[in-house]
C-alpha cells in the first residue's frame, strides 16, 4: 500500500541539509521525488557537501537525473520534467535558482499550479538574506540558542535539530502542504519562503507566551523546562550513565517522591525556585546510588515520567522502540529511522535506499518526452549522465 503522498511528484535541486530532509519526509510518505543532481565530478572544494550529499538515509526514496543546469539544454529538461510535477523544492541562496533560469516565474510559466518550496537560513528578503550561515546562526538570531545549555557555560548546541530540520525541513513541508491544499481550491500554486530563522522562532512560541506572562527568566538554566528545576533534567547514575526526569505535573511529581522513597520535606515545595539548585543536588546524590538499569527497573513504565538515555547505538534495540518499529534496517543493512508518522489506511514504508547519482535520467527524460536518440545526444554532449550502475 502506497503512502498518502503517492499522488505527488516532487522535483528536488540537490542540496544539503534541510531541503533534502523535507524531501526525505515527503518520499517516505510516498511522494515521487526527482532529485536534480550536479554531473558527478571531482569532490567540492568544502568538504561538507561531500561528506552530506547523497547521504544513505537522508537521501532515501529518490529517483536521481544528473544535470547541467548551467547549459541552456539541462533548464529545458529539468523544466520539462516541472511541467508535470506538483512541488519544487530548492535550497539555494536567494536569487541563484532565478539565474539558472529556473525560478519560480521560469517555472510557473510551465506549470501554473506548481508549488514552489524555497528553503534559506535567513529567508528571500531582509538584510541578511545574501549571507553564508549555518543552522547554529540561524537559532542563534531566533532567541532559541540563548535559551539552552547551563547557566555557567556558552549556549550549548542543540545539534542542527532546530534550525536544519524542525525549523528549517519540517516547516517547509507544512508550507508545502498547505500551499498544495489551497491550490486544489485555487488551481494556482504559489511560493513557500522557509526560513530556519524564522522557524526557529516559531519552535520558541511557548518560551515567548510563557514569558510575556512573567512565568519565563530570560536566562539560561533558570526555568523549569531548560535544567534548572529538579524533577525536569537528567541525572548521571552509578555506572555513568544518565536517566531523564520529566515530573512537571504534581501527581507525577508525587510519584517520582514515592517510587525514590524520598520524605525529605524540602522536596513538598515543588515549585519553590529558590529551593531548586539544593533540591537538584540531592537528587543527583541520589540517582548516583544506583546503575541506570536499576532505575529504569525502578520507574520506567511508570507514571514518574522517567525515560534512559540512550545512546544513538541503544535506541533501535529499546524494547519500546522494537515494538513500535521506530527504526528498521534498510535494504543495505542500515539501521535508520522509519517514516513517520503513522497512517492507518494508507501506511508509508520505507523507500529504497538512495540512487546513485544519475541512476534514473534515461527513463526521466524519456518520461518527459525525450526520444531515445534525443536522450543519448544529451549525454555524448554531456548536458546530463546516465550511470551505467543503476543503484
Amino acid at each position: 500500500m502506497p503512502g498518502p503522498l503517492a499522488h505527488l511528484t516532487v522535483i528536488e535541486l540537490a542540496g544539503i541539509g534541510p531541503g533534502p530532509f523535507a524531501c526525505m519526509v515527503l518520499a517516505d510518505l510516498g511522494a515521487t521525488v526527482v532529485r536534480v543532481d550536479r554531473l558527478p565530478g571531482p569532490p567540492s572544494r568544502g568538504g561538507l557537501e561531500d561528506l552530506m550529499r547523497n547521504d544513505g538515509i537522508v537521501d532515501r526514496g529518490r529517483q536521481s537525473i544528473a544535470v547541467n543546469t548551467k547549459d541552456p539544454r539541462g533548464v529545458e529538461a529539468v523544466l520539462r520534467l516541472v511541467a508535470s510535477a506538483d512541488v519544487l523544492i530548492e535550497g539555494f541562496r536567494p536569487g541563484v535558482a532565478d539565474k539558472l533560469g529556473l525560478g519560480p516565474e521560469a517555472c510557473r510559466a510551465r506549470n501554473a499550479r506548481l508549488v514552489y518550496g524555497r528553503m534559506t537560513g535567513w529567508g528571500q528578503s531582509g538584510p541578511l538574506a545574501q549571507a553564508a550561515g549555518h543552522d547554529l546562526n540561524y537559532i542563534a538570531l531566533s532567541g532559541a540558542l540563548h535559551a539552552m545549555g547551563p547557566a555557567d557555560r556558552p549556549p550549548a548546541p542543540p545539534l542542527n535539530l532546530v534550525g536544519d530540520y524542525g525549523g528549517g525541513g519540517m516547516l517547509l513541508v507544512v508550507g508545502v502542504l498547505a500551499a498544495l491544499a489551497e491550490a486544489q481550491r485555487s488551481g494556482q500554486g504559489q511560493v513557500v519562503d522557509a526560513a530556519m530563522t524564522d522557524g526557529a522562532a516559531l519552535l520558541m512560541s511557548a518560551q515567548y507566551g510563557l514569558m510575556a506572562k512573567g512565568f519565563w527568566q530570560d536566562r539560561r538554566e533558570s526555568n523549569f523546562l531548560d535544567g534548572a528545576a529538579p524533577f525536569y533534567g537528567t541525572y548521571e547514575c552509578a555506572d555513568g550513565r544518565y536517566v531523564s526526569v520529566g515530573a512537571i505535573e504534581p501527581q507525577f511529581y508525587r510519584q517520582l517522591l514515592e517510587r525514590c522513597g524520598i520524605e525529605d520535606p524540602a522536596f513538598q515545595s515543588q515549585w519553590a525556585a529558590g529551593e531548586w539548585p539544593a533540591l537538584r543536588g540531592k537528587l543527583e546524590a541520589l540517582f548516583r546510588t544506583r546503575t541506570r538499569d536499576a532505575w529504569c527497573a525502578l520507574l520506567e513504565g511508570t507514571d514518574a515520567c522517567f525515560a534512559p538515555v540512550l545512546s544513538m547505538a541503544e535506541a533501535p534495540a529499546h524494547p519500546h522502540n522494537a515494538a513500535r518499529g521506530t527504526f528498521v534496517r534498510g535494504e543495505d543493512g542500515v539501521v535508520q529511522p522509519a517514516p513517520a508518522p503513522r497512517f492507518d489506511r494508507t501506511p508509508a514504508q520505507l523507500p529504497q535506499r538512495a540512487p546513485v547519482v544519475g541512476a534514473d535520467t534515461r527513463a526521466l527524460l524519456a518520461r518527459a518526452g525525450y526520444a531515445a536518440a534525443d536522450i543519448e545526444a544529451l549525454c555524448a554532449a554531456g548536458v546530463v549522465h546516465a550511470a551505467e550502475a543503476v543503484r
